[in-house]
């Protein structure tokens, strides 16, 4: 369901503004999810890939493999893996894309810019977890006064 009316739903914009997006925004969407511990540790689900993180393939042929980053080709929306190689017909080897959705980050590179990202959106989640939630004793409390009103 759409809920902002400056965003559109046409799938014919919606490809052209994927496929023509700036470096700056393929690096947002080039996001990789963060494996089951670095998710406890930072309360992030995912994060913008980069060069030197480490990451663990799930899907695909190269599936279960692990390595590091060696390079985020945002031009081709892929990332190459170490040691994730084949070999062309002429006997020299190439790095194969891998899109960056299909993988974990199991290890993450961390300067003071990736920290204070990581801060942020954990900051983020934990207003979202508070966010709405009624306990049972807030419910009770609202409930009780109202009750003796009527009386």
């Amino acid at each position: 369901m759409k809920h902002n009316p400056r965003v559109t739903s046409s799938r014919r914009k919606c490809r052209k503004a994927h496929f023509t997006a700036p470096s700056s925004v393929r690096r947002v969407l080039m996001s990789a999810p963060l494996s089951v511990d670095l998710r406890n540790k930072y309360n992030v689900r995912s994060v913008p890939i980069r060069k030197d993180d480490e990451v663990q393939v799930v899907r695909g042929t190269f599936k279960g493999r692990e390595g590091k980053v060696v390079q985020v080709y945002r031009r081709k929306w892929v990332i190459h893996i170490e040691r994730i190689t084949r070999e062309k017909v002429n006997g020299s080897t190439v790095n194969v894309g891998i899109n960056p959705s299909k993988v974990v980050v199991t290890k993450l590179k961390l300067d003071k810019d990736r920290k204070s990202l990581l801060d942020r959106k954990a900051k983020g989640r934990a207003a979202d977890k508070a966010k709405g939630k009624f306990t049972a004793e807030d419910v009770a409390a609202a409930a009780a006064p109202s009750l003796q009103e009527i009386d």
